[in-house]
This record gives C-alpha cells, structure tokens and sequence, in this order.
C-alpha cells in the first residue's frame, strides 16, 4: 500500500516539528507538559495541516500514553463506550489513555457531555482538533474542563525546512535522488496553502517525471499548482477577516486594508458583505471629516451591481484606499451617550419656544412664543435654548471638514465645544 508523502514525513518528536514556536520550545506549554508527564485535555484550534495530528502523536509517546484516534463525525455510542472501557483497563495498570477526536466540532452536544465526567476524573485525556472557533462550537461544560490552544499557519521559512527535510530523509525520495532548484523551492513554499498540500505537490511532480530526471524546476511546480487555495472557508475566518479589514482602514494603513480585502476576494467573500461594511466605516469612521465618503462607497457598491467581477475589484479598491487614507473621525457615536443617557431616565421639558405652535390653541399653552427663527439674524444663528437642562453629547474631532465643523460652532457657541 503506498503510504502518500506527507504521512511518512510526519514528525516523530519535538525536534522533527515546524512551527507553533508559542506551543513548542524551551519552557513553552505543551514542552513542558510532555516533559513533566502531566498532560491536560485540550483543543487544538487552527487551520487544516498547522501540525495538530501531529502535534497529538508525539505528545502520546512522549508521556507512553495509548493513542485513540476517532472523528467526531462517525463517532458513535458504542465506541464511547468501548472507549472508556478501554481508557479503565489502561488505569488499572496504571497506562494513560489520549483520547484524539478529529473535528471535534462536529461532536454533537449529547457527545461532549458524555466525556465531562471521563475528562474530570482523569479517566481520558481528550485532545481535540478544530478549524472552528471553540468559543463558537463546544459547549460551556466542556470548554470549562480543557485548555485552548490556538494554532497559526507555518511560515515560509517552516515549510522550507519540511521541504528541505523531505527531499533529504524520505527513503523514497533518496533513492531517487530528488533535487529541486531553489527557483522550484520558493514557488512551491510561496503557492502551497499549508505543509500537507506542499508535499502533496511535491510528490506529484516526482511521479509525473520521466525515470532518471527527479530535477524539480518551477515549470514543474507551476504545471501542477494552478491556484492557492482560499485562506479561509469557515465562519471565525469570516469574522477574523473582515474584523481585521476594518480596523486596519480605521488605522489608515492602506497597506494592511487591501491584503485583507484581497484574502476576502480570494476566498470567496460576498462583495456586497464587504460593501456593506464599507459603508459602515466611511460613517463610523470617517464621519464628518470628510461626509462624502459615504456617497463615494455607495456609489462603487452601485456600480459593481453593475460590473461585478473581476473589473469589479478595482470599485472595492477604490472605496477602500479611499477610506484608509482619509482623515477618521467617529463622533457619530455620540448617539450612543445621547441614547443611553435617555435611556437611564434623563427626559427633560421641551422649553415651549421650540415646541409646536401649528395647531388651535398653541399660542394659548405658550406653544412657539419667542422663538427665534436662526434665518432671521447673521450668519443664520441666533443663540437660545433648545433643551431645559443643558445636555454634552457631540464631541467634534480636529480632523478634515469636522474641524471647520468645530470652529464654526465654538464661534457661535461661544467655545462650547473644547
């Protein structure tokens, strides 16, 4: 049976594995639990093919633990049960028992209740893997009795030692005297999504080479990879990304702004997900330094109705450098303290001037007397009072058009806004 490449280059220990430097290291987490033998259940949180299978394997060893291996999916009543019979036999000779549920986030919430009492005791040391957020898809109960631990995708300079080490210690490969140029060696590290689709690759492209030739060249790579794959496909990567899009353009860094919005459009994001958002900032973020950028955004989320892809990315690029190189301002939040404030009881009088005067017997209730019409006096303002209590809700920033905003009401106003 032909084992594929990247399983036979799954790491034995802790000094064949790449990445997760936060996890594994010199008086890191997981180094020391394995160390001192006393590993928790946990869950290992992070994109497919970031080390968490292996991560389980080396652990197990490491503290001479018997390793069960189950999906989540599949995992039905009668193998938890078997399970834990298994796990006692082990305890009564005093034999740890790791227990590996792959896709722990398809365990459904009869499941994880079954395991609290087997995690508690000791019983079962349950490590868990999950693309998915686990704050999103397990239960309280269960999150209560294990660790998270979250898990990054590899750097470049990890997938090029694994590459490295492949090439130079798979016995297969040896035996055929695999190279590949280092022109090869970049492209492949640069397009593959993670460590098992790089060597996935790179077995390929040894098995479509003609007998004798296992020089690896970049036409060799770029035949087989067409595409990256997306960088996310599930909801905390929706979330993460478009999070991280929008405080980037709060942050005026135009840079950061358009890598997050080429993840979005790479990996399938809804453009109108991403206007709307857009929208969002040029209100909440640009506000009144600068009132057109809403009308821009809106209009590019128009047009792209109009032309949609792949012309429409140049409308999400421009809304988007648009409003990370504009100046911020985010008083419009000052609705927030105004709606809090009212709601918290503080409801005032209505000074009668300012009430309405349009109907029979107004003017007897004192309804719209002494009102001054603004219209009436230079430059359009006359001051008077406008609520009975004196209420401080808008604070105008110093940025683009609010400043001239803020000079004009501290002149009328007498410097009412510092």
């Amino acid at each position: 049976m032909h084992i594929p490449l990247a399983k036979r280059c799954a790491p034995k220990d802790f000094s064949q594995y790449e990445g997760q430097k936060h996890l594994v290291g010199p008086n890191k987490a997981i180094s020391m639990m394995a160390e001192k033998k006393v590993v928790q259940s946990m869950i290992l949180y992070g994109p497919p093919a970031s080390g968490k299978t292996g991560l389980v394997r080396i652990i197990a060893d490491l503290i001479d633990a018997e390793c069960i291996s189950v999906n989540a999916l599949t995992l039905n009543s009668d193998e938890i049960k078997q399970i834990t019979l298994k796990a006692q036999i082990n305890a009564n000779v005093s034999k740890k028992t790791v227990l590996f549920i792959d896709e722990i986030h398809r365990l459904t919430r009869p499941k994880q209740d079954v395991f609290l009492n087997s995690i508690e005791s000791g019983l079962i040391i349950l490590i868990g893997a999950t693309t998915e957020n686990p704050y999103f898809v397990l239960q309280p109960a269960l999150r209560s009795r294990i660790l998270i631990l979250e898990l990054f995708p590899l750097p470049k300079e990890d997938l090029k030692k694994i590459l490295n080490r492949a090439i130079t210690e798979d016995s297969l490969l040896k035996e055929l005297k695999v190279s590949i140029e280092e022109e090869a060696a970049e492209s492949l590290v640069q397009f593959a999504s993670d460590p098992r689709n790089m060597l996935t690759v790179l077995e390929t492209v040894v098995l479509s080479k003609s007998i004798g030739d296992y020089n690896i060249t970049k036409d060799d790579i770029t035949n087989i990879i067409q595409k990256k794959d997306a960088v996310y496909d599930n909801e905390s990567g929706h979330y993460d990304v478009i999070s991280a899009f929008i405080k980037s353009i709060r942050g005026s860094d135009p840079d950061a702004s358009l890598y997050y919005l080429a993840l979005m459009i790479d990996s399938g994001e809804d453009p109108r997900f991403i206007f709307r958002r857009l929208l969002i900032s040029a209100v909440e973020d640009v506000g009144l330094a600068y009132p057109e950028a809403i009308s821009i955004v809106q209009s590019c989320a128009d047009a792209f109705e109009r032309i949609g892809f792949p012309e429409g990315n140049l409308l999400l690029s421009h809304a988007t450098l648009l409003l990370a190189g504009l100046p911020k301002s985010n008083s419009v939040l000052s609705i927030n303290n105004a709606i809090t404030s009212v709601r918290a009881g503080n409801i005032y009088a209505i000074p009668p001037a300012i009430r309405d005067s349009h109907y029979s017997g107004a003017k007897t209730l004192g309804r719209g007397i002494d009102y001054k019409y603004p219209h009436d006096f230079p430059e359009n303002f006359v001051e008077q009072e406008y609520t009975s209590t004196p209420v401080s809700f808008y604070n105008p920033q110093d940025s683009g058009f609010e400043k001239k905003l803020k000079e004009r009401l501290n002149k009328l106003w007498k410097k009412r806004y510092p």
